[in-house]
């Protein structure tokens, strides 16, 4: 065979294996209604999927009731008698409350020992979201399971627990319920957890443990699951995210130890009016039910009071392989055995005259030179195309319509200023001389890993394929054929699993990580340059690279318009300072449009008359007002009940009525308060081993309640030090701002429009003083 067409052959297995690395990561069949009745079938659940996205659900409204009632009845006509668990909860750490309605029922084990549950929430998020993947998918997962599960007529040796908690999406609050209040939680010795951050792609597997996930790992390659997405970097980042989920509140509050199971891509959907059922990715859902059946069928069987370890393993997904996983403890001894390998392999190559000092510091030029540069293209292209399309500003989780057009196109760009780096090296210097650049780079990185990021360890192993490479270009006398073919094949296990890497960064922490993408795409670059070097015409492939890149991103600003599939996110609310007697209209949007100047007009004033912004994911305050008449709303009743001194502090009981049967109170300290006691509707906050309940000196934010009864009050009781003079700014919340006639809006008459999530929207907000 020519060496012509063993570069063909070469080039279509990078191509075939940066494919497979993605297409590896979901099922690419579903089932449909007439699949045997003991399998999960991704047609039935949809069914259930239907039902339950009709409507936004979230805590407080009729249709949360009526997704509630179909639930129940679904749970009862698989004859597994639900209960439900009526409960105020407070989480702490969030500081919110609600009365949550959990739903759970139990299926009884042959076998004493701890429970397994079946987690996910039912609410949706506030206040417009559809809610059909976060997390009506892991409620139909759940519900589709269990069903298949008993046709087949199984009897599990552990007690199995299916919960559907509620106000997931306001605080944790079912979970806090169940934990702290509910008998079964004692009994509970592991959790499956599913859930969603967007509408599609990969479900990733993420722990939950206090301890070590040895075990865990162990047990979760038993199961067997057949598309399992997992790496331990992803675990490392997750515990020093502040996402937390329901599985969180049983780590914390109970030690106990879960999986989570969430798919994250089309982010863009995340809590917003396009979390639909016709944009749930089915895919995604056959792999939610392949997880469902695989662990269940498992973990209902195995004892599971043996899932604790002291020690972690460093893991990592393989294609048909499942999980590979080793001790943290090899992290030092494979980075220093690659260590030792690189020189002394590239001290042979001197003393042997095949790699030469200056042809090696060299590689160092282009590998260096096209790093930074392309990483600047990242960071800078971002910043210049939010100042192009200012609009992408305002999707706030950070990750645009068109953001798989932009990881492509600058994922191109990054090749373009490799390739343009690299053509003069690549005819100047030997394969060999040129990958000790990027070899030591990649060193580096895991030298770093090894002091700081153990999770990542798994990146040392690319490193020992290049070090193979190195070695076969050194001391191989094989033809440049075989040389060619063999760096190929050594290659492909790392782009198997570090090419899903690009497109994951951006994906889950927003496009400002395309930097992220253009770094992994240059190191994989660096280990696969004795395949690339081969290919004769490189400035030819730059112009292909840079030239597809610019097309990539030309046709993502001709994607930057909002239409009916995706909406432009718009925000209005009515604001009434109580104490200042005045009003106004406000949006959290940058520039105008159709929606927020129909209140707004088209000189509103840039910037924010609030002096306390209200808790929202993103801590977002109004952009843009304008000064409206006051209008006649009825006002919140505060009422103090008691205010002694008693020893050395202060008590005091407030209640709090809205007369508009308002959906949330919030309240903002304006100065420090030390709570001594904290106590709300009755369930009270404890101190934990430290000397307050709380404080408000690093976070002003005292406590977001969300009403889900009809003239529910808000009982407050708390105690402060006897010196301390409490000022609260107590926010008021309706979402009427199209219901209410004295606000006179119209509904989004637009279809390319809609709500801005994880802000206050669409809402009526009543702003009063509370100065004890």
């Amino acid at each position: 065979m020519k060496l012509n067409q063993i570069k063909v052959i070469s080039f279509l297995l990078i191509v075939g294996a940066i494919y497979w690395s993605f297409t590896s990561l979901l099922p690419s069949k579903t089932t449909d209604l007439n699949t045997p009745k003991t399998e999960f079938s991704t047609a039935r659940a949809l069914v259930h999927l239907k039902e339950i996205s009709k409507k936004p659900h979230y805590v407080g409204t009729e249709d949360h009731t009526r997704v509630k009632n179909y639930l129940i009845k679904q749970l009862d006509e698989l004859g597994l008698h639900p209960l439900t668990q009526d409960q105020i909860a407070i989480n702490e750490k969030w500081r919110a409350g609600t009365k949550a309605q959990n739903i759970m029922s139990r299926i009884k084990g042959t076998e004493e020992g701890n429970a397994l549950v079946l987690l996910t929430h039912y609410d949706s998020a506030v206040h417009s979201s559809f809610g059909a993947s976060d997390a009506g998918s892991g409620v139909v997962t759940i519900l589709e399971g269990i069903r298949a599960y008993l046709a087949a007529g199984k009897r599990p040796k552990n007690d199995i627990i299916i919960l559907f908690t509620d106000a997931e999406e306001v605080g944790l609050l079912g979970a806090v319920a169940f934990v702290k209040h509910h008998p079964w939680a004692k009994d509970v010795g592991l959790v499956l957890n599913f859930e969603a951050r967007g509408s599609g792609g990969p479900s990733y597997m993420l722990l939950e443990t206090n301890g070590g996930n040895k075990e865990l790992i162990k047990t979760f390659n038993k199961a067997k699951a057949n598309f399992p997405v997992a790496n331990s970097l992803m675990y490392s980042i997750y515990k020093m995210l502040p996402n937390d989920t329901d599985l969180t509140i049983f780590r914390e509050g109970k030690n106990i130890n879960g999986f989570n199971f969430a798919f994250i891509d089309d982010h863009f959907d995340y809590h917003t009016a396009l979390d639909t059922y016709e944009n749930m990715d089915i895919n995604t859902l056959a792999q939610q039910g392949d997880y469902m059946m695989t662990m269940l069928n498992h973990f209902s069987e195995v004892k599971l009071d043996k899932l604790n370890a002291k020690s972690d393993d460093i893991y990592f997904s393989f294609p048909k392989l499942g999980l590979i996983s080793y001790p943290f403890s090899w992290v030092w001894g494979l980075f220093i055995l690659a260590a030792l390998l690189f020189f002394g392999i590239t001290y042979y190559g001197v003393q042997k005259f095949k790699l030469t000092s200056h042809k090696m510091f060299a590689g160092f030029i282009p590998f260096l030179g096209a790093l930074i540069t392309s990483g600047f293209v990242a960071v800078f292209g971002w910043k210049l195309l939010q100042i192009i399309h200012p609009q992408y500003k305002d999707m706030l989780h950070g990750f645009t319509y068109n953001g798989h057009l932009y990881i492509a196109g600058f994922s191109a760009l990054t090749l373009g200023i490799l390739f343009w780096f690299y053509k003069n090296p690549f005819k100047a210097h030997s394969s060999a001389n040129l990958m000790v650049a990027p070899l030591f780079i990649w060193g580096i990185i895991n030298l770093l890993i090894a002091i700081y990021l153990k999770g990542a360890g798994f990146f040392i192993l690319p490193v020992f394929a290049a070090l193979a490479i190195l070695a076969m270009l050194l001391f191989s006398k094989r033809d440049r054929k075989f040389k060619l073919i063999i760096s190929t094949l050594l290659s492909i296990p790392t782009l198997l699993v570090f090419a899903p890497l690009v497109k994951m960064f951006p994906v889950g922490l927003g496009l400002k990580m395309l930097v992220v993408s253009a770094i992994f795409v240059s190191l994989l670059f660096g280990l696969l340059i004795p395949v690339f070097k081969k290919f004769r015409n490189t400035k030819l492939l730059a112009n292909l690279f840079l030239g597809l890149g610019v097309l990539l991103l030309i046709v993502a600003s001709f994607k930057a318009s909002y239409n009916e599939t995706r909406k432009q996110p718009t925000s209005l609310v009515y604001v009434i300072d109580s104490d200042e007697n005045k009003a106004y209209w406000a949006s959290y949007e940058t520039e105008l449009n159709d929606y927020n100047k129909t209140k707004l007009g088209e000189n509103p004033t840039v910037g924010n008359f609030e002096k306390t912004v209200g808790s929202s994911k993103y801590n977002t305050g109004y952009k843009l007002y304008k000064q409206a008449d006051v209008l006649a709303l009825p006002q919140p009743l505060i009422t103090k009940t008691q205010d002694t001194i008693i020893g050395a502090n202060r008590h005091i009981k407030l209640q709090i009525t809205s007369q508009r049967n308002a959906n949330k109170m919030e309240l903002i300290a304006n100065n420090v308060v030390h709570f001594n006691s904290f106590t709300i509707n009755g369930e009270s906050l404890l101190k934990q081993n430290k000397m307050y309940v709380f404080d408000t000196e690093k976070k002003n934010h005292v406590l977001s309640y969300y009403f889900t009864e009809k003239d529910e009050l808000l009982n407050f009781e708390f105690s402060v030090p006897k010196n301390e003079k409490p000022s609260f700014t107590l926010n008021e919340t309706k979402y009427d701002l199209f219901n209410n006639e004295l606000l006179n809006m119209p509904k989004r008459a637009d279809s390319k429009t809609m709500a801005t999530p994880f802000v206050v929207n669409d809402a009526s907000i009543i702003k009063r003083k509370i100065i004890l």
